[in-house]
């Protein structure tokens, strides 16, 4: 057997059985398998080595330090392996860099009046140069407005990249020509609050958007159309758990709405009424049935719609909750 083979069978079978001496002043030191000897590390080729009879415990080691040089400790700190991560948020996905408006050199200390001015005519040239074209001075716009939007309505970041996503498709596709930039990002954010399951109504994007209810809801129908979204109707079902959130009801409060909503669909008399009313008015027939108190305009509050929404709808549903069980009740008197 040759020596580069006996070198490597002993570090296959060896470097799991290590042994460790404690020195006086705190210190372990390895010692090798074979011999005892004191097992050193060499940095240069990665390799742990026995001082006495040069049997290799370890060889080919992987650094995971930094592959920078950082000479302050706020550099250390700052610096990092990788960027920011894409995003759709963005109009050039995150992927250009950005002058900062920190106005502190590297080492922290604050720039002269010149190069302060200098720095800041650059920031102008950037922004120039990141949006050189109507295309991305288009999704700048529309971007920044989805972004302040689902801000305001509490919307989750996944929402935002899918409306992000939609409205590049309208881009893409040629549909922004003679449609307002607010109108089709507001669009675009609605369908995809819908898709991803965490719907708003069209009354609470009226007070957040800057166009009128009826432009963006037109907007909103061209899209689904002319993208061929599929976006089935909402479910009033999905507006539960905020709305019971918000209400700070209990969980026996909302398995109870969610149960009188199964009933109405069931039955179809969901079809053509607003799924937000049907929301809140299963929500106050659940409090009755439960007697959790809550009141018509607590709801109407947390909802946004009318009082005499609410009581239309919660009548409706005890009534087909009252059906349901004499049929019930008939049927089992039958058998």
């Amino acid at each position: 057997m040759s020596k580069t083979n006996s070198v490597r069978t002993v570090t296959e079978q060896r470097t799991g059985d290590r042994r460790s001496d404690e020195r006086t002043d705190g210190q372990t030191v390895d010692t090798c398998p074979e011999c005892d000897g004191a097992v050193v590390t060499d940095e240069e080729r990665g390799e742990r080595v026995c001082q006495s009879c040069g049997v290799v415990l370890e060889e080919d080691a992987i650094d995971h330090g930094p592959e920078w040089r950082a000479f302050t400790p706020s550099e250390t700190e700052s610096r990092s392996r990788v960027g920011a991560p894409t995003t759709k948020l963005l109009h050039d996905e995150g992927l250009s860099t950005s002058i900062g408006w920190s106005n502190t050199d590297a080492s922290g200390r604050t720039l002269s009046a010149s190069q302060r001015e200098k720095m800041g005519r650059l920031r102008v040239w950037d922004e120039r140069f990141r949006a050189r074209d109507s295309r991305d001075r288009n999704l700048k716009q529309a971007l920044g407005e989805v972004d302040r939007m689902a801000s305001a309505l509490g919307l989750p970041e996944d929402v935002r990249e899918t409306a992000g996503v939609i409205y590049r498709r309208a881009l893409k596709e040629d549909l922004l020509p003679g449609r307002s930039i607010e109108g089709m990002a507001t669009a675009s954010l609605y369908a995809a609050a819908r898709q991803a399951g965490n719907p708003r109504s069209l009354d609470e994007f009226e007070p957040v958007s800057r166009v009128r209810r009826q432009k963006f809801a037109r907007a909103y129908r061209y899209l689904a159309r002319q993208l061929e979204l599929g976006i089935a109707p909402a479910d009033p079902a999905e507006y539960l758990p905020r709305f019971v959130s918000e209400l700070e009801a209990t969980e026996r409060l909302q398995r109870r709405a969610r149960e009188l909503l199964e009933t109405a669909k069931d039955a179809g008399i969901h079809s053509g009424k607003n799924p937000t009313g049907l929301a809140a008015g299963a929500i106050y027939a659940a409090g009755l049935l439960t007697e959790d108190r809550i009141t018509q305009g607590e709801v109407a509050k947390v909802a946004d719609v009318s009082e005499v929404t609410i009581r239309d709808r919660y009548s409706e549903l005890l009534e087909q909750l009252e059906r349901g069980s004499i049929d019930a009740r008939t049927e089992r008197g039958a058998v």
